[in-house]
């Protein structure tokens, strides 16, 4: 039976994110922004908690684990470069591990740059993708304890995965990211699109995620900073992609 998965809007800007196994009943929250949001999205779906996978230990994304660990009892696995941060953690993972929920496999692939330990999810049976705070729709997360150099290549990780995954990530942040990649591509169609379809999807109060990565890779200017026409756009004709990228990061950190 496939994945069955349940996002909800939590705190300010957070996706909050369940995904289920009906086979087994088993069902994990994808990070823990808040507990309450977290039991409620439980009471709408009927599903019992049963794991929580910690993509960074940032408080929220992690924030309603002990309330929630405390309730159901359930396994908290984080990233083993950042489980000493991260509340009540039973097991740690890390690039090539996998872990499950019920009889659904996730591969783990460490995506550092957000933070020092952050790791991604990729269940590829089921072609999800969960990437936290590195990769947002027409964006990505800020670089705050690794470098920009760690990120781009955890970028270029995610970029190198099927179009045909699905992807969540940790905040509702696209329709501003769009604002922003416009001033580096404001002719690409792909953009224009996305552009348009998120407008359309804010104004009827829907979220503008799950999207699948094959839209993203055309219409998202950080994933495409090898792309010799956004180096020209920003003034960086030849330089290295690595360059680029750290170029068009420190222009989002201002807009």
């Amino acid at each position: 039976m496939p994945a069955k998965i349940h996002q909800f809007p939590c705190l300010s800007d957070n996706f909050g994110v369940l995904i289920h196994d009906p086979e087994t009943g088993a069902t994990a929250a994808i990070d823990a922004p808040d507990a309450a949001a977290v039991d409620q999205a439980l009471k709408d779906t009927g599903w019992t908690l049963t794991d929580i996978l910690v993509t960074h230990h940032h408080a929220d994304h992690t924030q309603g684990i002990p309330e929630l660990k405390a309730k159901h009892k359930c396994r908290v696995t984080s990233p083993k470069n950042e489980a000493s941060k991260i509340p009540d953690t039973d097991a740690t993972y890390g690039e090539g591990d996998t872990v499950k929920v019920g009889a659904l496999e996730a591969r783990v692939i460490d995506t550092p740059g957000h933070t020092a330990g952050h790791i991604s999810l990729v269940f590829d049976k089921e072609k999800i993708g969960f990437f936290g705070d590195t990769l947002f729709s027409i964006g990505c997360g800020r670089v705050i304890e690794g470098t920009p150099a760690q990120m781009w290549d955890s970028l270029l990780k995610i970029r190198a995965l099927p179009d045909d995954i699905t992807f969540y990530c940790g905040h509702e942040y696209t329709q501003a990211n769009i604002k922003f990649a416009l001033t580096i591509e404001p002719d690409n169609p792909a953009l224009q699109k996305r552009a348009a379809e998120v407008d359309e999807l804010r104004a009827t109060g829907k979220p503008t995620l799950p999207q699948t990565l094959g839209a993203e890779k055309g219409s998202n200017v950080f994933l495409r900073a090898d792309m010799p026409s956004v180096a020209d756009a920003v003034g960086m004709s030849g330089k290295p992609a690595a360059e680029v990228f750290t170029e068009i990061r420190a222009r989002k950190n201002k807009f």
